[in-house]
């Protein structure tokens, strides 16, 4: 449900106001206020975000609140910086995971060296906001701690994949004015991994966000999750940064006919020529546009197979003959093994085992 109200009913809210949600922390709301409203206040007011509340018809109403979400605020108290959020404006664009309502573009994260870049991840994560349908863009940290060279083959590479890869340093603060320009007056989602500096590039973009940042391990080659909720930060010239908790492995949720859609590089082959068959999956089917010598052939493979089994799983779930459960395995893949129907093939647990030896000492009294 969107929860609007007709014009008539919002013209009656005390003295609404205009804001965007920044961060969500429990019941409570943090909202920036437009700049309009902050130049139209009565009495001037030196507050330019108010902690609020959700309304009880919104939470009646199963409207939910995120990061991002346009909202009308009534009964502000500028003493005490507070308000109550009233009404829910329509999202333009949503994502659940991170929660992110309005968000234009995703900023993918890597970092060339410590830890070092793979490939295969990358592709993962560049699929993954592929799927989203919002703009893609691509940023490979730590430029400082490669050669020139590297710098060059990596440039290239990311090219034959579709992308135009910004380089940056935020330790020797290289490149992050070309960064800047791309950022600014957009609400923009980073996404990588621990530890690629995610947290370092918001504090050099976004100063007063004051994040705290994570080493990378040396053992895992991988850093440490530093971030635990979404928010939003302002950036000086204009615009929001979307900082999320880091994970290794984004799932691969898709259908398995639109992934192929995730991949500029097909996408390219599809505008010239056209597959046989409607549903084809770019495998073994005769007459296919897709099938070909380009690098992450290899990778469309490996996730179809993933999001095939995952398609394969939920159709089961949907059937009460299930008898396949899901289980992980390395890079983050899942296969489908079948479950143990039958008793006598589980475990009977500890508690069981003792109430059934408590059970027998009994009878051996009785006796």
């Amino acid at each position: 449900m969107s929860g609007e109200r007709s014009d008539k009913e919002l013209s009656e809210l005390s003295a609404p106001l205009l804001g965007t949600v920044l961060a969500v922390q429990a019941n409570f709301y943090q909202v920036r206020l437009d700049s309009v409203v902050l130049e139209a206040a009565t009495p001037p007011t030196t507050h330019s975000t108010l902690l609020c509340t959700r309304r009880t018809r919104l939470k009646k109403i199963g409207q939910r609140v995120m990061v991002g979400d346009r909202v009308f605020i009534e009964e502000p108290d500028w003493t005490g910086g507070r308000g109550a959020i009233a009404e829910v404006l329509p999202r333009q664009t949503h994502l659940d995971r991170p929660p992110i309502a309005n968000a234009d573009q995703i900023l993918v994260v890597f970092a060339l060296a410590e830890p070092a870049l793979d490939a295969y991840q990358l592709s993962r994560f560049l699929v993954k906001a592929e799927s989203t349908g919002l703009s893609v863009g691509l940023c490979l940290n730590k430029s400082d701690l490669v050669t020139q060279e590297q710098q060059q083959h990596w440039q290239q590479r990311m090219a034959e994949w579709g992308y135009q890869a910004i380089f940056i340093s935020v330790y020797k603060n290289i490149g992050l004015e070309k960064l800047s320009d791309q950022l600014n007056h957009k609400i923009t989602v980073l996404a990588g991994l621990s530890g690629v500096g995610k947290s370092s590039l918001i504090n050099q973009l976004a100063p007063e966000a004051n994040l705290r940042v994570g080493e990378v391990s040396g053992k895992l080659g991988r850093g440490r999750h530093t971030t635990r909720h979404v928010e939003l930060f302002e950036l000086p010239q204009g615009g929001l940064l979307a900082d999320t908790p880091g994970f290794n492995q984004p799932d691969l949720d898709c259908d398995p006919v639109d992934l192929v859609h995730y991949f500029p590089e097909a996408r390219q082959r599809l505008g010239v020529a056209s597959c046989q068959f409607s549903n084809c999956l770019h495998r073994d089917e005769p007459n296919c546009a897709v099938r070909g010598d380009w690098e992450r052939y290899e990778h469309y493979l490996d996730f179809l197979e993933e999001a095939i089994a995952r398609q394969d799983w939920l159709n089961q779930q949907a059937d009460p003959e299930s008898t396949l459960k899901a289980k992980t395995k390395g890079k983050g893949q899942t296969h489908y093994e079948p479950k143990l129907e039958s008793k006598k093939y589980r475990r009977r647990s500890r508690r069981t085992q003792q109430q059934e030896l408590a059970e027998l000492y009994e009878e051996a009294e009785d006796f």
